[in-house]
């Protein structure tokens, strides 16, 4: 229906230009003029109709369902009664403006207070489609081509980059099939670069990052830009070049996988801009977008800005976990190394999320960084070991996770074997990623085999280093705590002594009666 709606109005507007033809040239541009605008116009109402409202089916988040999304697409309306309804809500909006915006009591909640109201009602939201309801309008040819600026997050590159979301984007670029200016232009936006070692320059990470978005399939590029919102580094350029590539009237969608800093970025937009907008629900707590939000009054004229619910990557390793341990492996200060020199025989934990055991090597040493959350513990020891130190210490000592019985929560404890190759000691040589964990870096100048034990369905990644130098000083062997867990581990420790003193006492109590 909606196709063939499209033919009648392209007639219709192709009469009118033919019925005008004999016009003088300044009265024919003056109808181009308006006719151009009547199709965006009415562009822009279909687009509104398609994302007024979305908000995913779930208990305790409204009754909109897809035969009620159904229902709104197919509403007629004249081409009068379409101009009056926007000359009303552009009445409306400057009095709207002065009003604050009711928000539900999830998205307060989240704002105010960094979490949900119902975990067990979130879970039942479902994925954000991105083919359905972005990828088939970038794709359509239009009067302009679409931007879509891809956030990634920095310190967690390879499990944040949208892979599956961006496939369709990038087969088009690839294939050509519309017109070369009507092709959606990527801008890749490296987040969070805050928290990566200051060591790290930003000419190698720069290569880095367009490397490894190689790698994820990106064929082409319109630009690169390494941010952080938080220090507010990089922005200001972002929005510059982004403004200029999208021109006057065109679209820019931001697109990233959960927490990877969407709706943190667009809020520095909108500051840099002085733009007073009903701050987005950006939260501690990751993947709380649930719908499609236009953005006004960052871009120019009648150019426009949408946000978009973060995608889920089920292969990360956050995925698993509760609220509390997710807090543990997020990294929200710049990442220190933490260096182990291990030999043959030897395994390192992290925390009881995974384990790196060194079976085979050609050299008599290797060097392993841990590159993760400092609210990780770690421990070094014999492999020999390693079962029974995991079973007896998941969950107290080896968090997270928090509390034994949570490990056999997290599925089948897996094993693979990864051959690497170093060309030296003094550099990092080769990195593996644990998604949504952080990853090791390895240095050695030879061969060697691991087994890296991980739970089945986290993604492991073998990849170019992207931190080359390790650790000043080495870690020694045995159980590297964070304060919280030392500390929470030593009150435990107090507790018992008193539990047992008190028991002791009344049993002291009940032999003296007894004589």
């Amino acid at each position: 229906d909606d196709d063939e709606e499209d033919e009648e109005d392209e007639e219709d507007l192709g009469d009118r230009r033919g019925r005008h033809r004999n016009m003088s040239g300044s009265q024919f541009f003056e109808l181009e003029a308006a006719v151009d605008t009547e199709e965006e116009e009415e562009e822009e109402e279909r687009l509104r109709k398609e994302l007024d409202g979305f908000t995913p089916a779930g208990v305790g988040y409204g009754n909109i369902t897809e035969e009620t999304l159904r229902k709104q697409r197919k509403e007629k309306l004249s081409k009068s009664e379409r101009k009056k309804k926007a000359r009303a809500e552009a009445r409306g909006a400057d009095e709207d403006a002065a009003v604050e915006a009711t928000v539900c009591a999830r998205c307060h909640s989240l704002r105010y207070y960094g979490q949900v109201k119902n975990h067990r009602a979130e879970n039942l939201i479902p994925d954000f489609d991105f083919d359905r309801l972005i990828a088939t309008r970038l794709l359509k040819p239009g009067s302009a081509s679409p931007v879509v600026v891809v956030v990634v997050d920095c310190a967690d590159f390879d499990a944040s980059f949208p892979r599956r979301a961006a496939r369709a984007l990038f087969r088009a670029l690839e294939g050509g099939r519309a017109k070369p200016t009507r092709l959606p232009k990527l801008v890749l936006v490296a987040t969070k670069v805050d928290l990566l070692p200051s060591q790290v320059s930003p000419t190698r990470l720069d290569r880095w990052v367009r490397n490894r978005a190689k790698a994820g399939g990106a064929p082409k590029l319109s630009g690169v830009y390494l941010v952080s919102a938080r220090k507010d580094v990089g922005v200001r350029n972002l929005l510059s070049f982004v403004k200029e590539l999208s021109g006057p009237r065109g679209k820019v969608w931001v697109i990233g996988a959960q927490n990877a800093g969407k709706s943190t970025l667009i809020n520095t937009f909108a500051k840099k801009e002085g733009v007073s907008i009903t701050r987005l629900t950006e939260a501690a707590v990751p993947g709380t977008t649930l719908g499609i939000l236009r953005i006004g009054g960052i871009l120019p004229a009648k150019a426009k800005l949408y946000d978009t619910p973060g995608l889920l990557h089920p292969y990360l390793m956050t995925s698993r976990l509760t609220r509390d341990e997710q807090k543990m492996v997020e990294i929200r200060k710049e990442l220190q190394p933490r260096t182990y020199r291990m030999k043959v025989g030897q395994t390192v934990h992290v925390g009881g999320l995974t384990r790196l055991d060194l079976i085979q090597s050609s050299v008599d040493t290797i060097y392993v960084t841990i590159w993760a959350s400092p609210n990780v513990s770690l421990h070094l020891g014999k492999t020999e070991n390693a079962e029974d130190i995991w079973k007896n210490h998941v969950g107290f000592r080896l968090q997270p996770p928090i509390g034994q019985d949570r490990a056999s929560e997290l599925g089948q404890w897996t094993q693979r074997e990864m051959k690497i190759t170093g060309i030296g000691w003094e550099v990092n040589s080769v990195d593996i990623v644990i998604a949504g964990l952080g990853w090791f870096s390895l240095g050695l100048k030879g061969e060697a085999t691991l087994l890296l034990w991980v739970y089945d369905g986290v993604e492991i990644i073998q990849r170019e280093p992207l931190v080359l130098d390790r650790a000043p000083f080495l870690e020694r062997p045995g159980f590297l705590l964070p304060k919280a867990i030392s500390d929470a581990i030593g009150k435990h420790s107090k507790l018992e002594a008193e539990a047992r003193k008190s028991m002791s006492d009344d049993d002291d109590s009940l032999s003296a009666a007894s004589l």
